[in-house]
């Protein structure tokens, strides 16, 4: 299994809407980065990377759902959990046929037709997963997935441009409301209590 690629500048001080679009960025990446040749049905593998790549994208995109339009962000998800049950079709038959080859290499000789009889059922699988996934990623590129995942990322980033300007703008204003009164001075509004006499017995 390929390792997650690293999200670089996250950290606990990190803006909830800064880190969405950084995330979702880098696991939409990986996800079409892990798409080629991912119909090659001699090297499994791609699909298993790229089937995980989908579970991570699909696990940021609900945890920083509320940083994105909702109705951009609803038929985003749906699309990448759409095009996981298609990865899923064709992974299935994968690990059943390896699983069977392994099995065929240490059985008695005379199992042979049996095993070659379940094997040629779940080729048949495969290849019905292949064309399940084949449409799938078709209707990926036609829906412009790639490109409505970088405007999520896009909406993320100006919602924190905004947070920020306007924490910074708050700042002003109050350090504004500290310079009228006088910064650790009594000022105007401050309550003073008169000098004591001192009381003598």
């Amino acid at each position: 299994m390929a390792r997650a690629r690293d999200v670089e500048g996250l950290d606990p001080h990190t803006p909830f809407a800064r880190a969405a679009a950084r995330a979702v960025s880098v696991r939409a990446e990986e996800l079409f980065e892990h798409s080629a040749d991912v119909l090659d049905t001699q090297d499994i593998e791609r699909v298993h990377d790229m089937r995980v790549a989908t579970r991570r994208l699909r696990a940021v995109l609900e945890i920083f759902a509320p940083c994105f339009p909702a109705d951009q962000h609803r038929p985003v998800l749906k699309d990448v959990k759409r095009l996981a049950d298609a990865l899923g079709a064709r992974r299935d038959p994968d690990v059943q046929l390896e699983a069977l080859d392994r099995l065929a290499a240490v059985v008695r000789k005379v199992e042979g037709p049996g095993l070659e009889a379940f094997a040629v059922r779940l080729r048949a699988e495969q290849e019905a997963g292949n064309e399940t996934l084949a449409a799938a990623l078709q209707e990926a590129r036609t829906g412009a997935l790639a490109e409505r995942l970088r405007a999520l990322v896009a909406a993320a980033q100006r919602s924190a441009d905004e947070a920020e300007a306007q924490a910074d703008e708050d700042a002003t204003a109050l350090d504004g409301d500290r310079a009228d009164t006088g910064t650790g001075k009594p000022g105007d509004g401050d309550i003073r209590v008169a000098d004591e006499e001192p009381v003598t017995a």
